[in-house]
């Protein structure tokens, strides 16, 4: 159980070195208020470089070695942590149970603030038991650095032989992990609203530890998506395109191509810069370990 008075003392609770009385400034005052105040988010994150770094390379790791990532938030946090297992799949074509979020409240804590939910420490330690597994990351996020489902999902992550990750706008949380990215961001503009400035930080945060991490993983040629899944028309006309920038083919045969692919589209590029069947593509791809630019070699 965490003391009641130690809320007050934490980073998010804060007041701002002024005490702004919001409600008297103009739009246009508050939004550049807002701005300043956001950059200090940023510049939060470039001084955590070296350890988002150490956490990139302990996740790709552990998925060289069959391992998964899961991110576990409550509030805020866990709809970020929704967020960005959601954009997997579709970015990077991973299996969705690859990158997965336990959030706090469940399903419906998506849609609904479900705010005691944070505080129900053994139903996280209960999740966590149930799908991680020794060689996975599980990555906690609590901008308060002190919330009970994220410290008990931690620990019971290091029992079951997981590598964990924290991230919080806490300098000096008492949460343990393997990797802790301390982000000071300073007082939020509405004090104790950390949906703002903290939450801003820890998406970028979260963007470097996926990117970062796929990028190890060869899911990426270049800066394009290479690994795209053309699920809509939109992603169906990128791949294509990404198709014609590597080959310079023309778009019919890119579409050809990475139908022929079953809309894989380094399966694809590969048939045609190498005039390979899909079954040639496919052998060269996974014998380069799914780098294109090995497969290109």
């Amino acid at each position: 159980m965490v003391p009641l008075g130690l809320y007050a003392r934490l980073p998010t609770e804060q007041h701002p070195s002024h005490r702004y009385a919001l409600e008297t400034f103009s739009t246009l005052r508050l939004l550049r208020l807002m701005s300043r105040e956001d950059a200090h988010a940023v510049h939060a994150v470039t001084r955590q470089h070296r350890a988002i770094a150490r956490a990139v390379a302990l996740i790709a790791r552990a998925m060289q070695q069959g391992g998964r990532l899961f991110f576990v938030g409550a509030g805020t946090s866990g709809r970020l942590a929704v967020l960005e297992a959601a954009e997997c799949p579709p970015t990077f074509h991973t299996p969705p149970a690859l990158v997965q979020a336990i959030i706090a409240g469940g399903h419906g804590a998506v849609f609904r603030s479900r705010e005691g939910a944070e505080d129900r420490g053994e139903a996280a330690a209960r999740l966590v038991r149930r799908r991680a597994r020794s060689g996975d990351v599980v990555v906690g996020i609590t901008a308060s650095g002190v919330t009970p489902f994220v410290r008990d999902a931690l620990r019971a992550a290091r029992a079951r032989g997981a590598r964990t990750i924290l991230v919080t706008c806490h300098p000096r949380a008492p949460i343990q992990a393997a990797v802790r990215i301390r982000l000071a961001v300073g007082p939020e503009v509405l004090v104790g609203s950390t949906r703002l400035k903290a939450a801003t930080a820890t998406k970028l945060v979260l963007n470097m530890l996926t990117l970062g991490t796929m990028v190890r993983l060869g899911k990426v040629y270049g800066n394009l998506m290479v690994d795209v899944r053309p699920t809509s028309r939109k992603l169906h006309a990128r791949a294509v395109r990404i198709i014609q920038e590597l080959t310079g083919c023309a778009p019919a045969t890119a579409s050809r191509a990475l139908r022929q692919a079953r809309g894989r589209v380094k399966i694809a590029v590969l048939m045609v810069h190498r005039r390979l069947s899909e079954t040639a593509a496919r052998r060269r791809l996974a014998a380069a370990r799914g780098s294109l630019r090995d497969a290109l070699r």
